[in-house]
């Protein structure tokens, strides 16, 4: 498991004809593009933004309006981190996701992703690395790592 990583993004990937991969998530059985094929890194960021943005909102709420009070960023952290465990178990989406047609899918069963997947996935997600880090798939450390693909829901 770990040498694919290790030996580059590129050695974990079933290669075609001409040495080149076919396309992202082949390896996976995902389709090449529409419903269920993995989505790019684009789309990525845009949807943890808007989650972002969203928890941000939430969050000066709970302080009472106050934009400038200096707990503000630990708040927004903890509702971010709340919501995206919660939506992420119970929908398979956070919000963001959701606006931008983005699921996150098991890639070993056609079943949720449950609470122990969620929870790694999103305390992976707070040290910001593993999502950076993408193999040629363009699947992060933290999909990896949880056995998960974030994919087109429509």
């Amino acid at each position: 498991m770990t040498g694919s990583w290790l030996s580059g993004p590129t050695a974990a990937l079933p290669l075609d004809d001409d040495g080149k991969p076919k396309y992202r998530g082949e390896r996976l059985g995902l389709p090449e593009a529409g419903p269920g094929s993995l989505v790019g890194s684009g789309r990525r960021i845009a949807a943890l933004m808007l989650d972002w943005l969203m928890a941000g909102g939430v969050s000066i709420l709970i302080l009472g309006g106050d934009a400038l009070d200096s707990r503000l960023s630990s708040v927004v952290l903890l509702v971010w981190f709340v919501v995206g465990v919660v939506t992420v178990t119970l929908f398979s989406f956070t919000p963001g996701q959701y606006i931008l047609g983005l699921q996150v899918a098991r890639i070993d069963q056609p079943v949720g992703v449950g609470i122990v997947r969620a929870l790694a996935r999103q305390v992976l997600l707070v040290f910001m690395v593993p999502p950076l880090i993408t193999d040629i798939e363009g699947r992060g450390m933290h999909d990896r790592a949880t056995g998960t693909a974030l994919v087109r829901s429509r």
